[in-house]
């Protein structure tokens, strides 16, 4: 599903909850893409405003779209078009705590969830950690001479190296037609 996040109801609620006065706007865009990257989704995040000078940080994000509404708009308005041009509300979920927002999301039958409650599942995304990949080297199982050493340091070998029979590939030979 979507995400549509209120920028500065987030990042406010994210600075109270933490306790942090200085947890930037970057910051929170870089958690959020890893958030959105684990879950599959995509997400639109609006922040009052012109933002930054320098928006480096918070463009080509990819998976997270970062909007400014401007100095004459307000975000909130920006995000209510979000809502109502939206073609399947009902799979857009809509973050922020403010009442405009969340009554905009109720109209269109948008799944609304408060900054703090958000900000706790995005804490449990990330802080699970990564499923570690099988290296393809362990599909193929351990060699002839590796298995002699194993048979060995367990006291379970009977057959030595260099008996033939103990060097022949116990796997079903492919034949060829």
């Amino acid at each position: 599903m979507p995400v549509l996040i209120d920028g500065y109801n987030l990042l406010r609620a994210v600075q109270k909850m933490q306790e942090q006065m200085e947890f930037p706007d970057t910051e929170l865009c870089a958690v959020l893409c890893e958030y959105l990257r684990r879950t599959g989704e995509t997400g639109v995040i609006v922040f009052d405003g012109i933002g930054p000078p320098n928006k480096a940080g918070l463009m080509g994000l990819g998976i997270l779209q970062v909007v400014f509404s401007g100095q004459h708009t307000e975000a909130d308005t920006i995000i209510e078009h979000y809502i109502q041009d939206n073609t399947a509300p009902k799979r857009l979920i809509v973050v922020s705590s403010d009442r405009r927002i969340l009554s905009a999301a109720k109209r269109r039958k948008c799944p609304g969830v408060g900054a703090a409650p958000f900000w706790l599942q995005v804490c449990q995304v990330i802080e699970k950690p990564l499923p570690v990949s099988e290296p393809k080297e362990k599909r193929h199982g351990i060699g002839t001479r590796e298995t002699q050493q194993w048979l060995d340091a367990f006291g379970l070998a009977t057959k030595k190296a260099s008996d033939p029979r103990h060097n022949m590939d116990p796997s079903p030979k492919k034949h060829k037609k």
